[in-house]
């Protein structure tokens, strides 16, 4: 049997998706209960959830849930409401992220807009990493995490709260790789280029600067998600950052923000 005809064993297998409502989240999330993995699909708003969940392949596998994970107590209530519903998660996507705007460049954005930025992509990534595998390694379990981190964490953005955050997850997932590998979880990233979905307002004219000659969408992320969540496909991959941006990283195309 070929292992792409079944990467997960939705018998022992159960995931958590964070900003599950929409872009990359949507699409991994939904690519997940397509491969008849139970999930909680987590977002800050709940017609998007639930929208998501409606439109995916098989619906009776998703779980919606709706909270602000700028908020510790959201979080924990969210690692609750995944334990009620599926027991023992033993796959995380962490792809909840604020919304960028290009005004928000470094003499503009205040501190409110930093603390949120860094709050649910930094704060709640970790402290969702590290609860979830705290269970996994008391019940002796395998897992396998997938935090979105951005070309950005190691390239300017002319947005420093985003590039920032996306910098200290990039170094959280080598940290956690390294201090949880032998309980047998694995922790990578994905890094996503120019993709016209969720909170990035794709600019089409952006295309010419991408070798594979268009801008990317979520559902060009999805297989390769699946593929790195899978223990099956990808068991001996783990601290690893797949760049999934159709070239676009091969150039620096962000000129400096006008300050006026």
């Amino acid at each position: 049997m070929s292992l792409f005809t079944s990467p997960f064993d939705p018998a022992r297998e159960a995931a958590l998706v964070t900003g599950a409502g929409n872009g990359i989240g949507r699409a991994i999330a939904q690519a997940l209960v397509g491969e008849g993995v139970r999930t909680v699909f987590a977002d800050l708003h709940e017609d998007r959830v639930l929208a998501a969940i409606k439109a995916a392949p098989r619906p009776e596998l998703a779980l919606p849930w709706v909270g602000d994970l700028a908020q510790r107590k959201a979080c924990d209530a969210l690692l609750a409401h995944a334990q009620a519903s599926l027991g023992q998660v033993t796959h995380f996507v962490h792809s909840a992220s604020p919304p960028r705007r290009e005004a928000d460049h470094a003499m503009a954005v205040d501190d409110e807009t930093w603390r949120q930025m860094h709050a649910v992509n930094l704060d709640a990534g970790f402290h969702l990493s590290r609860e979830l595998a705290r269970r996994l390694i008391a019940a002796k379990t395998p897992g396998s995490f997938l935090l979105l981190t951005s070309l950005h964490a190691g390239t300017p953005r002319n947005l420093p709260h985003y590039s920032t955050a996306k910098a200290g997850m990039a170094m959280l997932v080598k940290e956690l790789a390294k201090s949880w590998g032998r309980h047998g979880i694995r922790v990578n990233a994905l890094v996503p280029g120019a993709i016209a979905a969720g909170g990035f307002v794709a600019d089409p004219a952006l295309a010419k600067h991408i070798p594979l000659g268009r801008l990317g969408q979520a559902e060009d992320l999805a297989p390769l998600a699946v593929a790195v969540l899978s223990h099956k496909i990808s068991g001996y991959v783990t601290g690893a950052s797949i760049v999934v941006d159709g070239g676009l990283s091969l150039t620096n195309w962000f000129a400096p923000p006008e300050l006026d």
